[in-house]
């Protein structure tokens, strides 16, 4: 069993606050007690370790950043070290915690009405209810401007007829925030489950991401009252990529995690692996090499998310900060775990190290919330102030 560590070359803590340091180590202990032990084998049986999500609530993971109604207002870079160490574990934890608490709680926080908060976020925060965010349709993911599901005003409410594609924790959330077009604006709803005409599909048979419930959310004259909608987002798609950008924050943090484990796998696995005059493959420069490389990207990837992060607690984010730091480090992270399979040869692809698994989960990650090229037009418009879209 490969428990996590810091990876910390450069005295990352000596930036951080004694109650962001205590998060962190609180999150590791939990990973490698609770997660560790059980994710490979959820992974290979594609399950979400649903028997977890109490304990998360527990520990104050969801909800992180944000003040009142039980949520623990600890900061933005104390949710990314949750991120960090919980993807350092798998994707599929990083995963529940990010949409959780960025793509439900933060636009009910942020857009839904005094009623809304009181009685979701609480909920939320502990783990009693789960949530999902609904934007990505079958036929529309990079470009969500154009999408087909639409809400209309009848007696008493709202009426949605439309589908979304690549859910996360869709076939097991209570409450599904949905993104959909009304009166030529996209805006947001609230949409319970069990509300007839309102199903879901679990999406099976993936090579990523197995350890996470990715669905298919399908409303067929699917009927709201007028109280479930968000009132906040009527300024439009802006809402939703506020929710986005936020949530994709986390995913920067949380490659580093992915990436430190297969750092250390690989650190580990190559100082006690034998090969050629009775050494460890560690000392072949090669490989000294590959670990200089990895342990100099992860440094960088630390720094930079940690400085983007506080301008964000700042109020002096951009979305090009967060479209450099998710495109720099799902794509370092990526080649770390590819670099990291290589090192353990034959021994990569087994399930006794978690490089493979990782590896697979990545794949997945550099293209939801944005693809790598997608991000990077972003930031060349913000460059040049042309845009290749």
């Amino acid at each position: 069993m490969n428990k996590i560590k810091l990876t910390d070359f450069a005295d990352l803590q000596s930036l951080l606050s004694e109650e962001e340091i205590l998060v962190m180590n609180n999150t590791k202990d939990f990973v490698n007690k609770e997660v560790i032990p059980i994710i490979d084998e959820a992974y290979m049986d594609a399950r979400f370790p649903q028997e977890l999500i109490p304990k998360i609530g527990e520990m104050g993971f969801l909800g992180a950043p944000f003040e009142g109604y039980d949520c623990p207002g600890i900061g933005y870079v104390a949710y990314g070290l949750i991120n960090m160490m919980l993807e350092a574990g798998d994707s599929a934890m990083r995963s529940f915690n990010s949409v959780q608490t960025s793509l439900v709680m933060l636009p009910i926080h942020k857009f839904g009405s005094e009623d809304q908060k009181k009685f979701w976020l609480p909920q939320l925060a502990s783990g009693k209810a789960i949530g999902c965010f609904g934007l990505t349709e079958p036929d529309h993911g990079s470009n969500p401007s154009k999408m087909e599901t639409r809400a209309e005003k009848v007696t008493g409410g709202y009426k949605l007829n439309g589908a979304k594609m690549w859910i996360t924790n869709g076939s097991i959330a209570d409450i599904a925030v949905v993104w959909a077009k009304y009166q030529d604006k996209i805006q947001g709803f609230l949409i319970e489950k069990d509300t007839p005409g309102f199903n879901t599909k679990l999406m099976i048979r993936k090579h990523s991401l197995r350890a996470s419930v990715t669905s298919e959310l399908i409303f067929n004259d699917c009927i709201i009252p007028i109280e479930n909608k968000l009132p906040g987002t009527e300024i439009g798609l802006r809402a939703a990529f506020e929710c986005l950008n936020s949530a994709r924050l986390g995913i920067a943090w949380g490659t580093i995690g992915a990436a430190m484990s297969c750092y250390q796998t690989a650190l580990d696995y190559s100082l006690s692996r034998v090969q050629f005059h009775d050494k460890p493959i560690a000392s072949h420069q090669l490989i000294q090499k590959d670990l200089a490389d990895m342990l100099t990207e992860i440094t960088k990837a630390q720094f930079l998310t940690l400085q983007i992060t506080r301008l964000k607690e700042q109020g002096k984010l951009i979305p090009e900060h967060v479209s450099m730091v998710k495109r720099n480090n799902v794509r370092i992270a990526l080649n770390i775990a590819r670099r990291c399979r290589d090192i353990l040869g034959a021994n990569g692809i087994s399930s006794e190290y978690p490089v493979m698994r990782h590896m697979c989960n990545l794949e997945s990650v550099i293209t939801y919330e944005g693809t790598e090229n997608v991000h990077t037009l972003t930031l060349g418009k913000y460059i040049t102030g042309i845009s290749a879209f």
